[in-house]
């Protein structure tokens, strides 16, 4: 038997070089990757805007800058804060009571009290109450008390007696009395044993009623 001899198969290559098309196989060309004009500027209103938000060089300076703090006419320290509780026939009512001394350390000087359900409404309470029941301290020139002074309120009893040079020797709310008073070198003695703070620091303040010009 003869043997038919197959075609071999083959590529017709020119079409595509005539045609000058490139080869599917080969990968397309690069696209042009280069950002518009429109893509920049909106880029760039948008790296504006967060700049403005963060802070940034953007941002106007403040004028002025912050105000300054005004001090306070009297200085004032909390001598005693109590929750008091009272019950009702719906329950249990909360509220504050604080007692202040302010005083502006040059002579005037005074003892507050007062209940409020929120701390900050019966410190102001507690501060106007003060004002109403402020007193001058009569001192001479340096500071100094002329006499001994011995009084007694309600169980608390107190001693106040000038010592040059000690300064002010004093424990309890005395001394908080005497340092807002601006009383210098005293010393302030407590005979009871009375923890009632309001008690002992009226007490101080009726002593210092007492006192007589120099």
């Amino acid at each position: 038997m003869s043997e038919e001899k197959q075609p071999e198969a083959t590529t017709d290559t020119t079409s595509d070089q005539g045609s000058g098309v490139a080869p599917t196989a080969d990968a397309p060309a690069a696209a042009d990757t280069t950002p518009t004009e429109g893509a920049e500027r909106g880029r760039g209103r948008r790296g504006n805007s967060n700049n403005d938000r963060r802070g940034g060089a953007g941002r106007r300076p403040r004028r002025g800058g912050r105000p300054e703090r005004v001090k306070p006419e009297f200085d004032q320290k909390i001598i005693s804060i109590r929750r008091v509780t009272r019950v009702m026939a719906g329950g249990r009512r909360f509220s504050f009571s604080v007692a202040m001394v302010i005083g502006d350390k040059r002579g005037r000087v005074g003892v507050g009290i007062g209940k409020a359900g929120d701390t900050q409404l019966a410190i102001e309470k507690a501060i106007r109450d003060a004002r109403k029941h402020m007193i001058i301290v009569p001192m001479n020139k340096d500071s100094h008390i002329a006499h001994d002074v011995h009084t007694k309120y309600a169980s608390s009893e107190v001693m106040i007696m000038p010592a040059p040079g000690r300064g002010i020797v004093a424990g309890s709310s005395v001394r908080t009395v005497l340092e807002h008073a601006g009383v210098k070198d005293v010393t302030a003695k407590i005979f009871s044993r009375s923890k009632n703070k309001l008690n002992n620091a009226r007490a101080a303040v009726e002593a210092l009623k007492l006192l007589k010009k120099n």
